[in-house]
């Protein structure tokens, strides 16, 4: 296993925030890193599994650490409407960072796979809608589609695949976003193109990937994540395809900064345009 970078040094931005809240019309993505996301879709203010610990672990003091800061202090939030959740891993869903929002943002609404809001209740959070695949939640300002993944989850040793795991689709604003959580490379998402699509903005996971027997079956890699975009995105449209899931924590055997290199040869092999691949650097803010 090749040594991991000097801390913070791959490539950071200054994030660009609309404070509170966004006009209708305007939307934007921020990569906070790993998989944590901050849409801007109008006046509507989404966090995707926000991770703010400084370890993907259930105690501070051992596990995964942090490559990269979060790119975006916590303090610096805008108001936080909707979180989605994608699974219970320690990299996804974060006890103390999700105490952190329920207590700065009580009224945000937190959407979950099934099986997850006994634990978020105990974390603090007051609204919480659960879904099972295929499943929707419909408010006022957004629809949300709980989508299949394949994955798993456990938070220790003896709840493996208690709680499910998903992706989301995101309505607002007249646009629609695909979060594809933790997943490897399925069928499935052919049906959540064909079902939910066409989309604005797609968001994949491209690390976590070596070695391949082991993690084929739960993660993609770089030329997954090309297929995959493929697989969900059909006609002539190619929305921008958002590289998550890499960078930030180190979880397998890959050097960190391989994932983006990887993903760009397969894009320029499979003959997709160089603008819809946003590989951002943390804390980078993309209008789409």
């Amino acid at each position: 296993m090749t040594p991991n970078p000097p801390r913070d040094s791959l490539p950071r931005r200054q994030p660009t925030i609309v404070t509170p809240r966004a006009e209708v019309g305007y939307r934007s993505v921020t990569w906070v890193g790993h998989s944590t996301v901050l849409l801007q879709i109008g006046p509507l203010n989404v966090l995707t599994d926000p991770v703010w610990s400084e370890r993907a672990s259930p105690v501070q003091w051992i596990g995964p650490r942090r490559v990269m800061t979060p790119a975006i202090a916590f303090d610096e939030l805008p108001p936080v409407d909707v979180v989605l959740l994608s699974h219970n891993h320690y990299d996804h869903l974060d006890a103390t960072t999700v105490r952190r929002i329920a207590r700065c943002f009580p009224d945000a609404t937190w959407l979950c796979p099934l099986g997850l809001p006994h634990l978020l209740e105990r974390f603090g959070v007051r609204n919480i809608a659960e879904r099972d695949w295929w499943q929707s939640v419909t408010e006022a300002q957004f629809t949300a589609t709980c989508t299949p993944a394949q994955h798993f989850s456990a938070r220790g040793l003896r709840d493996r695949n208690e709680t499910l795991w998903c992706g989301w689709v995101i309505e607002a604003d007249s646009v629609r976003v695909f979060f594809a959580g933790d997943t490897a490379l399925n069928p499935s998402l052919e049906d959540i193109g064909g079902l939910l699509g066409p989309f604005d903005l797609v968001m994949l996971p491209i690390g976590a990937y070596e070695p391949r027997w082991f993690m084929r079956a739960v993660h993609m890699n770089p030329e997954d994540a090309v297929a995959a975009y493929r697989a969900l995105v059909n006609g002539p449209a190619t929305p921008p395809c958002f590289a998550i899931h890499w960078g930030t924590f180190r979880l397998t055997d890959e050097p960190v900064d391989e994932p983006p290199q990887r993903f760009a040869r397969s894009w320029g092999d499979a003959r997709l345009p160089e603008r819809a691949n946003w590989t951002l650097a943390h804390g980078e803010t993309r209008r789409f």
